[in-house]
């Protein structure tokens, strides 16, 4: 089972998939503690933490769900026009309308993280609780929304490691488990840091659009889809590990910049 980790490929993703499970967390973490808000101050805690448990429990159960459908690989649909050709399987169709989901909501969440800031802390905000049993409830819930983008970026990232699907799922697992014990015991100086530098949390955004297409195009190869004459092919992991290795070092670049620029370069920026 744990010979997956022998590869160089597993160890990348795996990496990649845990930052990127941290920085799809961040709202969790946000969103957890408004609506643990009108607790008192001992329970805040204790429902982070059982909020933060339940958001790792349905992800890995999300996991097994979704990486069941998708072996189901046997085409149900046949496509045999003249500009198009291939075999649609419903593997293909939960990879496809999980890139569009990927797409959707990251464009979505660029747009409330610029546009409309706030947005939906204030929609959490309205609906807070002060009994314990009813904010681990709408902790749940936001968990339930919260964990469909993470679990098809996890898909993403680890499909085609390997051959045998449980390497696939045990990569997964491992990452979520980690991402949500870092969460747990450095909730607030992670969570404090994105604040601080919300480009971050866009730039984790923005690799969502880049696995929504990958995905798309992983529906088409596996459909064996030809179009005008043209077969659509797999795009290699290694592209979108060298688009996001070098978009961070870009970005920790800028922050290690700011950072020792003196309060003089602020202001004559500024101005």
């Amino acid at each position: 089972m744990f010979e997956i980790f022998s590869s160089p490929d597993a160890w990348m993703a795996l990496i990649t998939l845990t930052f990127l499970e941290i920085v799809l967390g961040i709202d969790n973490i946000i969103f957890i503690s408004i609506a643990a808000g009108k607790l008192e101050k001992r329970d805040r805690r204790k429902a982070t933490n059982i909020g933060l448990v339940l958001a790792m429990v349905m992800r890995i159960l999300l996991l097994f769900g979704i990486t069941w459908l998708t072996k189901m690989k046997k085409p149900f649909m046949l496509l045999d026009e003249s500009w198009v050709t291939g075999g649609i399987s419903w593997q293909a169709i939960i990879l496809f309308l999980g890139g569009l989901f990927l797409l959707y909501k990251s464009t979505k969440e660029i747009h409330e993280k610029i546009e409309d800031r706030g947005h939906d802390e204030r929609e959490v905000e309205k609906s807070r609780s002060s009994s314990l049993t009813n904010a681990i409830v709408q902790i749940t819930v936001i968990n339930i929304v919260f964990s469909f983008d993470s679990i098809l970026t996890a898909i993403g990232m680890t499909n085609g490691i390997s051959p045998n699907p449980t390497d696939a799922l045990v990569l997964m697992v491992t990452a979520v488990v980690i991402s949500v014990v870092i969460m747990m015991l450095f909730a607030n100086p992670v969570g404090e840091f994105v604040n601080r530098h919300p480009s971050i949390q866009v730039l984790g955004l923005s690799f969502l659009i880049l696995i929504g297409f990958m995905l798309i195009a992983e529906a088409a190869h596996l459909s064996h889809l030809v179009v005008f004459g043209n077969e659509v092919g797999a795009i290699p992991k290694g592209y979108l590990y060298f688009a996001i290795a070098f978009s961070l070092m870009v970005e920790f670049l800028n922050l290690r910049m700011q950072k020792n620029k003196t309060p003089e370069q602020e202001t004559i920026e500024n101005n």
